[in-house]
């Protein structure tokens, strides 16, 4: 049986790393064998890229260099996880992929999106997600949602949470923008609510789109 691949998208605080293990469970409970996975991140190499990308002060890198970062990161995901678990046949949740780097770094940080588009043909091909699914939620109830996560968690990953609340109204019209032109594969989701609310809005739009 061939692979499915889930991305979850949306500004910090929509809840995609609490949303992801609840869909893949969902997926598995359906009898599918499901990898969850994250960006940055997701391989050895590009965890190590993360740190540089998601601590640290908001300048220490320009959008450019972390357009960089970004694929960078992406290249190792896709070669030890992303593609030998579609190859397997396994659907793939993943929080974020290339979409966050076309809203953060190009839509926000101004990145030519032609620049974006030569990288990603090179790094990434053809292989583009059966499903994105968007979680949409005001940048202001996002970033409050974040910052009792950190002080829960004690973490350090905070950088772009620190960018300011017009970064983060801004990149929320990037999703939305992004959702908008490609609506055969984006979904917006309502991330408005208690946890097993927005869960079942998940489910809902993917069973609405894939045959699960």
């Amino acid at each position: 049986m061939a692979g499915k691949f889930i991305t979850l998208e949306g500004g910090e605080g929509t809840g995609k790393s609490t949303q992801a293990p609840r869909l893949a469970a969902h997926l598995e409970r359906a009898g599918h064998t499901v990898c969850v996975t994250r960006e940055p991140g997701g391989a050895p190499g590009a965890e190590a890229i993360r740190e540089l990308l998601v601590t640290g002060d908001p300048g220490r890198w320009d959008a450019a260099a972390e357009t960089l970062l970004h694929y960078a990161a992406r290249r190792s995901h896709l070669t030890e996880t992303i593609r030998p678990a579609l190859t397997r046949g396994e659907w793939v949740v993943c929080d974020r992929f290339a979409d966050s780097t076309r809203a953060y770094q190009g839509y926000v940080g101004g990145v030519d999106k032609g620049f974006i588009s030569d990288i990603h043909a090179r790094i990434v091909g053809d292989l583009t997600p059966d499903l994105t699914l968007i979680l949409d939620l005001p940048p202001e109830a996002g970033l409050a949602r974040a910052q009792v996560r950190a002080q829960a968690r004690g973490e350090g990953e905070d950088r772009y949470e620190r960018m300011g609340l017009d970064f983060h109204q801004r990149l929320r019209a990037a999703f939305l923008e992004i959702a908008a032109t490609e609506p055969e594969r984006c979904m917006v989701v309502d991330a408005d609510g208690d946890m097993e609310t927005v869960a079942e809005r998940i489910k809902s739009a993917v069973e609405d789109r894939l045959e699960i």
